[in-house]
């Protein structure tokens, strides 16, 4: 079912109070009418279209060239969409997953370098949990060949798993598992979530609390910093990555009670979990803060209360108006879209665009618009285009 409404959002611009760091340390926020200077044109009422409802989704990515988005449910469902003619594609293929918390078929990704204008056989990333000996389970990556010969069926072939977050631990929360590309194609950067084991994060004996770097057949690429595989750690559950328009990587992360943050990723760094945090534990037991002599990297942009992002873009088209180079978060606590500008080494929150629901996962389409899925079961994929 297509249903087209009119939205005007309620809050169209909220801007965090910000210490010079520019971390939110109390949580207020400051709702302004009118955009500072040089902000925003756009103002915050969209257009969206209703393509269907689904089970758990969790992440989408176009094929690259095409306007069919493909996306994930959690339960192990692969499904297509093709925005242009309307139509549903089924996908099989899909692997065993090991249902259940946080955990589930994850993330999805396609090699930029392979756009074509049709669908036709390219290669597949994907991201979910498995199950592990006796009670323990882990995120991995596998990769294996899309291949579409029907209007509204595809097939995945040859799906192996590249990669396997380790050790296998008891417990379904922050798997994390979210896949990005470097600009140049050479790596694959992979979220590797603490597992809600909190020390593993600063031991670098192991892979949880921690971005790997990877050749793109899930080999250790050379050159990583700490060990074979990981390029930063001291991380909780990131649940968002992507590059800006300098190529550097950016990522959001689940804080505990407060203290979600915005970090630019750089090589070797430690971001201090589960020693250093802006947030408290959730029985209320306190961690200590960040201080600027702690040793760790600090928080671009943090918030306290969390937003709980399920992932985030940078935006890159011009269908919003100056909305160009701003990070647009999903927000799950949240249920909004949340706008970040970037200026530096620095960002803030300049909107806020409440979308009435948990909000799982956004990303941009081919033309511009912003496609959404709403999260848990009949959570909709929406279009989002200027009202």
């Amino acid at each position: 079912m297509r249903m087209s409404v009119l939205v005007v959002t309620l809050s169209p611009l909220v801007l965090l109070a910000s210490c010079g760091n520019g971390y939110s340390t109390d949580g207020n926020t400051q709702a302004v009418s009118t955009p500072a200077p040089g902000d925003t044109t756009f103002d915050g009422t969209f257009a969206i279209t209703e393509h269907g409802s689904y089970e758990e989704p969790w992440a989408a990515a176009f094929a690259p060239g095409t306007g069919v988005i493909f996306f994930t449910e959690k339960g192990g469902t692969v499904r297509g969409y093709d925005t242009a003619g309307g139509r549903a594609i089924t996908v099989s293929g899909a692997p065993q997953v090991d249902y259940g918390g946080q955990g589930g078929l994850g993330d999805i990704a396609f090699l930029p370098s392979q756009a074509a204008d049709t669908l036709e056989t390219r290669t597949i990333y994907l991201s979910w949990a498995e199950a592990g000996d006796g009670d323990t389970r882990g995120a991995v990556v596998g990769r294996g060949e899309l291949i579409c010969e029907e209007a509204d069926a595809c097939r995945i072939e040859g799906l192996d798993v590249i990669w396997r977050q380790a050790p296998k631990v008891t417990g379904r929360g922050h798997y994390s598992h979210r896949i990005v590309f470097s600009p140049d194609e050479r790596y694959m950067f992979v979220a590797s979530g603490d597992r809600q084991k909190l020390d593993p994060a600063q031991d670098n004996g192991n892979t949880l609390g921690t971005i790997v770097r990877l050749n793109l057949d899930g080999t250790p690429a050379a050159g990583n910093p700490v060990g074979e595989q990981i390029w930063s750690y001291g991380h909780r559950n990131i649940l968002g990555m992507d590059f800006d328009a300098e190529g550097r990587l950016w990522e959001i992360e689940h804080g505990p009670a407060g203290g979600d943050e915005l970090n630019i990723v750089q090589r070797g760094a430690n971001y201090g979990w589960p020693t250093r945090s802006n947030g408290d534990h959730y029985n209320g037991d306190p961690i200590t803060d960040h201080s600027a002599d702690d040793g760790f990297v600090k928080p671009v942009l943090g918030w306290t209360p969390v937003i709980a992002p399920g992932n985030m873009t940078f935006y890159r088209g011009d269908l919003f108006d100056g909305m160009q180079g701003d990070l647009i978060i999903s927000g799950l606590r949240s249920q909004a879209l949340v706008r970040v500008a970037v200026d530096g080494d620095t960002a803030r929150e300049i909107a806020r665009y409440e979308m009435d629901n948990r909000i799982r996962s956004v990303i941009e389409g081919p033309d511009g618009a912003l496609w959404v899925l709403e999260d848990g079961d009949g959570g909709r994929l929406l279009e989002l285009r200027p009202g």
